[in-house]
């Protein structure tokens, strides 16, 4: 008689879930989201928010956005419980020569003087640029 042979499947480690949210849009922030590691595994994600399903365990969260270059870099470490959610929040800057913002509850946007007064320096020089002509 042929008895039926079982594999004992191997125990599943425990999971958690990762809220990860991607403050901004394509229209306020880049047309592409930003690139996301978990334990240095690239994990595809989106504006807003993002239901990642980890292991439960220590939980290292490297995230950054590219346009031109690598810009925005931001980093948290934390450890995942077993059936956890754990939120967190990422807005990359408002310019290239900063770091990104990130944490367990919504954070700002850094480099908003900064570009303001970029703005207002390109405005003004515009103006100029202008009234020149007219003058001339």
């Amino acid at each position: 008689m042929g008895g039926m042979s079982y594999q004992q499947q191997p125990p599943q480690p425990p999971m958690g879930m990762l809220h990860l949210t991607i403050q901004g849009s394509v229209m306020t922030s880049s047309m592409i989201p930003p690139t996301v590691h978990l334990n240095g595994h690239p994990v595809r994600v989106k504006y807003g928010e993002n239901a990642i399903p980890v292991f439960a365990g220590p939980l290292h969260i490297d995230v950054h956005s590219q346009w031109m270059r690598r810009f925005g870099q931001a980093a948290l470490d934390c450890t995942v419980q077993p059936n956890q959610a754990v939120p967190v929040f990422y807005a990359s800057p408002y310019h290239q020569f900063t770091t990104g913002s990130i944490g367990h509850t919504k954070v700002k946007r850094k480099g908003l003087g900064f570009f303001v007064g970029l703005m207002a320096v390109v405005l003004v020089v515009a103006v100029l640029v202008v009234l020149g002509a007219a003058l001339g």
